[in-house]
């Protein structure tokens, strides 16, 4: 069972032409609704390829009886929900230009709850979006920890990334997060890499490195033809973690990771194209040849 904390979200994503500067503004030319939040998007990506997995989340009294949760009955997502009433279901509204960059607004909503929550003890579990002291109690009291700070990184103390840093076994971050965590703590990306058994730097287009017993290996991407770049950090971490638990090397988790997240940039949304097992396998051998057999993990 893989464990996933962090944000339930409902997404408002909106294509424009360029962002503004600030005191300007820019006209959006679409603008769809989805299933979002980034320990959600994970713990879909993570059903839709077969392992069990389960969504420690806050949600407003909005979510009972909504899409949402027929959607994530569907799929099987096993849920420790903290249910807040009189608070909305975390929204986030996204913004995405011609070039792909992005920006994005987020109301915590229910999520707010997170900071006097009672922290789960997991045996294995993956930390996306969440408030830091939640997640640094979370860290602390876990086995195995897979950490991403995502957009949220920016509210993290010094002391509180020194701590949850040390507990970590496998930090995800990507470019922007990672300079951010370097500049907060006060090292070099090479000492960060040193501070977790293994490191993996998502770079959008142009791939990722692993970190590892001293070694870099780059990913190349998947090359496909891009709709829109939301959820596609999500969809590498649920490939790695999917791969990590069955037992295959952190390279070839990285691997899986960058064919699941090929899928989810096709379409827009984070959640409407998310492969299954069979169907990643597919594209995994086109790209990056035989799969080979995985290990026991101890």
């Amino acid at each position: 069972m893989i464990h996933v904390v962090g944000h339930t979200a409902v997404d408002h994503i909106s294509r424009v032409h360029h962002l503004p500067e600030k005191n300007h503004s820019t006209h959006i030319t679409e603008r769809q609704v989805f299933f979002g939040g980034g320990a959600a998007n994970i713990a879909a990506g993570i059903a839709v390829l077969g392992e069990a997995v389960t969504l420690h989340s806050c949600i407003g009294d909005d979510f009972a009886g909504s899409d949402y949760e027929q959607w994530m009955d569907k799929l099987g997502i096993h849920r420790q929900f903290f249910v807040v009433p009189g608070t909305h279901t975390p929204t986030a509204f996204m913004f995405t230009d011609d070039a792909g960059d992005q920006m994005t607004f987020f109301e915590w909503g229910a999520s707010k709850a997170f900071a006097a929550a009672e922290a789960p003890a997991l045996p294995l579990v993956h930390m996306a979006t969440a408030d830091p002291e939640f997640n640094c109690r979370v860290a602390e009291k876990s086995e195995f920890v897979s950490f991403d700070p995502g957009q949220d990184v920016f509210w993290y103390t010094k002391e509180q990334l020194e701590s949850i840093i040390a507990n970590t076994d496998i930090l995800f971050a990507n470019q922007h997060e990672v300079q951010q965590m370097c500049t907060t703590l006060g090292v070099t990306r090479g000492a960060l890499t040193k501070e977790v058994t293994m490191a993996i730097f998502t770079m959008s287009s142009d791939g990722s490195t692993l970190y590892i017993g001293g070694m870099e290996h780059f990913v190349p991407v998947v090359p496909v033809k891009l709709c829109d770049p939301t959820g596609a950090g999500d969809a590498y971490r649920a490939g790695f973690l999917s791969a990590y638990v069955k037992g295959y090397s952190p390279l070839t988790c990285c691997r899986i990771g960058t064919v699941t997240a090929s899928y989810v940039v096709e379409h827009a949304g984070c959640q409407t194209h998310l492969p299954g097992w069979t169907q990643m396998l597919e594209r995994y051998h086109t790209h990056f040849g035989t799969l080979e057999q995985p290990a026991l993990r101890g």
